[in-house]
């Protein structure tokens, strides 16, 4: 029992003595992982710092190169601030002088108003006085045939003016007794006409040049120049006797009489119509202009080759315009289906002036 208790104790003190070196033992190596961490948390201190400091340093950095570009800037705004005002003052400037030359223009407008205005109301005037001469011609030229159909009446109530060349040639004295001064005031009359087309013919030509129809403004520039010709040739008129009345035409159904050479002017009507009509329409072609005879100075003025001998200007200005009209379709659409061109020059078709005019000979 000694024995064992002896064992006993000694396992005792054993277990004692393992206890008190395991308490021990992990009393220092508490101890050495109190100062690992000591040293681990002094190295992380440090690398904390470390970090701080640099990005204090770049913080730094960045705040000067965030410094350096907002003086930039500021001289950049600063600069295209200076030139922006300089820019308005120029803006300015030429906004003043703008204004001023649109008020220089608008009054000059306003004067060139007044003047067109002005010269629209005289051109007025003189087609109202104008048309109350032509309205008091045709009412004398109407009293005229009336009285001569009256005379022409009572001489066929005895004898056949159609088959008696008695009678006839007694007509024709009587009408030759006073044509030579039917001529004269009909030549008076043309010139008289003549200064009012010609107003409206510069009233025209502003319009084309604002249109800018150039090819139309050069024929029309032509054809003025071909009446002056003719007003030169009519200036040195007088009077011919071209022999008694043996022909006559057809207008609206109705027939009319001249003599040889009103015949041939006639004819020339319809032809140079055609002529001056194929020019017209070619030019409006050419100027890209929608189709308009009625519209050509050529057409309204229908007097071109007109000398007053024998013929009404009315009876030469309609069948003028026949030929004018038929001249500037093919002008127009480049083609000839009722004329042809032949040295150097176009002219009508024969078989399309008969059919217009219906001339016939008397005897």
């Amino acid at each position: 029992m000694n024995y064992l208790k002896q064992i006993g104790l000694s396992l005792a003190v054993s277990a004692a003595l393992l206890g008190a070196s395991d308490l021990a033992n992990a009393q220092g190596r508490r101890g050495r992982g109190e100062e690992r961490r000591q040293e681990n948390q002094a190295q992380r201190d440090q690398r904390q710092q470390e970090r701080q400091q640099a990005q204090q340093n770049r913080q730094q950095e960045q705040q000067q190169r965030w410094e350096q570009r907002r003086q930039e800037q500021q001289r950049d705004s600063q600069e295209r601030q200076q030139r922006w005002e300089q820019q308005r003052q120029q803006q300015q400037r030429d906004s003043q002088e703008r204004q001023q030359r649109w008020e220089q223009q608008r009054q000059q407008q306003q004067r060139n108003d007044q003047q067109r205005q002005e010269q629209i109301r005289q051109s007025q005037e003189r087609e109202q006085r104008w048309q109350r001469q032509r309205e008091d011609q045709i009412r004398q030229s109407q009293e005229r045939e009336q009285q001569w159909q009256r005379q022409r009446q009572q001489q066929q109530n005895n004898r056949d003016w159609d088959r008696n060349r008695n009678d006839r040639d007694r007509d024709n004295n009587w009408r030759q007794r006073n044509w030579q001064q039917e001529q004269q005031q009909r030549a008076e009359r043309y010139r008289q006409d003549w200064q009012r087309r010609q107003n409206y013919l510069y009233q025209r030509q502003r319009l084309l040049e604002q249109q800018r129809r150039l090819n139309q403004l050069r024929y029309q520039q032509r054809y003025l120049e071909q009446l002056r010709r003719d007003q030169l040739r009519l200036q040195q008129w007088r009077y011919n006797d071209y022999g008694p009345y043996n022909y006559r035409y057809r207008r609206g159904g109705s027939y009319y009489e001249t003599n040889r050479y009103g015949a041939e002017m006639l004819q020339r009507a319809i032809n140079d119509g055609y002529r001056e009509g194929f020019y017209a329409g070619q030019a409006d072609r050419e100027d890209g202009y929608g189709f308009n005879p009625e519209e050509a100075y050529g057409y309204q003025d229908a007097s071109y080759g007109y000398d007053a001998y024998y013929v009404d200007l009315s009876d030469y200005q309609y069948y003028f315009r026949e030929g004018f009209r038929r001249g500037y379709e093919d002008g127009y659409y480049s083609r000839s289906q009722y004329g042809r061109y032949s040295n150097g020059s176009y002219s009508i078709l024969g078989t399309i002036l008969e059919q217009i005019l219906g001339l016939q000979l008397l005897n």
